[in-house]
């Protein structure tokens, strides 16, 4: 007996208007549909009359729901797998369950439409040509400044995923990372209340700093490092400080500006070598 075929199917960000005429019919014929949430999956079945059987399948689950999916898969019975909102398997357990169905030599077959990252890259002005998407970073401050920091010197656009509650705390470490780079919020992307906010990261946390809450889902988008000659901070700042006459903290805003290094990093070293 053939197995079934694992379809990972787009579904709409939030405009239940942008989906695929493909995603439709699959979502219809085939027997079930693996979704995170039952409430949120079926506003979008009632909307293109779909009568199709959902189960749950998410982070909380996935080892139990996924065992049972990829025996339906097994025994001939193929699954339509969505995400909340977007492209499956990207930061989400669809991307364990493709990974399974895989080793097991079951058919996947994608149905491309709607995704956050690059729908929030390709508006944000910055460059597209090269890119990363570094997903959800870690919770706390401590652990997140270590990963942004091992970021730094990336040249390629970066694109994060963030929490409402954890955006303010993101952009404070960002700024003191990657200094004045130019950065894009975009929240509730196609839906009533969809906002894209461009501007320096500095100028960013001061707008989010200042409201009393953020809500929605949220992408951020940064510019990567300048793509200059590799040379050390220890370098760029010695050559800069020989010439220079006015504040350290100055000259620290200068140099990050122009150069894409962390303010702090800079602004510590100004200090060593002047103190010499």
């Amino acid at each position: 007996m053939s197995t079934g075929t694992l379809y990972v199917v787009a579904t709409p960000l939030g405009n239940l208007e942008d989906i695929t005429f493909r995603a439709v019919r699959i979502l219809k014929e085939t027997p079930v549909i693996a979704c995170e949430d039952t409430r949120r999956t079926v506003k979008l079945l009632n909307r293109y009359e779909i009568r199709t059987p959902m189960v749950v399948f998410h982070d909380y689950n996935k080892t139990r729901a996924g065992a049972g999916i990829l025996r339906r898969l097994r025994e001939g019975e193929s699954v339509a797998l969505v995400s909340d909102a977007g492209t499956p398997a990207i930061s989400d357990p669809g991307y364990e369950l493709v990974r399974d169905a895989v080793a097991e030599g079951i058919p996947v077959e994608v149905i491309p439409g709607p995704s956050a990252l690059i729908s929030a890259l390709v508006v944000s002005g910055l460059p597209t040509d090269h890119f990363t998407f570094e997903g959800f970073l870690p919770n706390r401050s401590p652990r997140r400044r270590k990963a942004l920091a091992a970021l730094s010197r990336e040249t390629r656009t970066m694109i994060f995923y963030e929490s409402p509650q954890r955006l303010g705390g993101f952009l404070a470490d960002a700024v003191e990372e990657f200094g004045e780079r130019r950065a894009c919020i975009v929240r509730e992307l196609t839906k009533v209340h969809e906002e894209i906010l461009r501007g320096t990261l500095p100028e960013l946390a001061g707008e989010i700093g200042g409201r009393a809450s953020v809500l929605g889902e949220i992408t951020v988008v940064v510019a990567g490092a300048p793509k200059t000659v590799e040379l050390s901070v220890e370098e760029i700042v010695r050559a800069a400080v020989e010439d220079a006459s006015g504040s350290s903290r100055d000259l620290s805003k200068e140099i990050a500006e122009r150069t894409g290094l962390s303010r702090k990093e800079v602004y510590e070293e100004i200090l060593r070598q002047r103190s010499r």
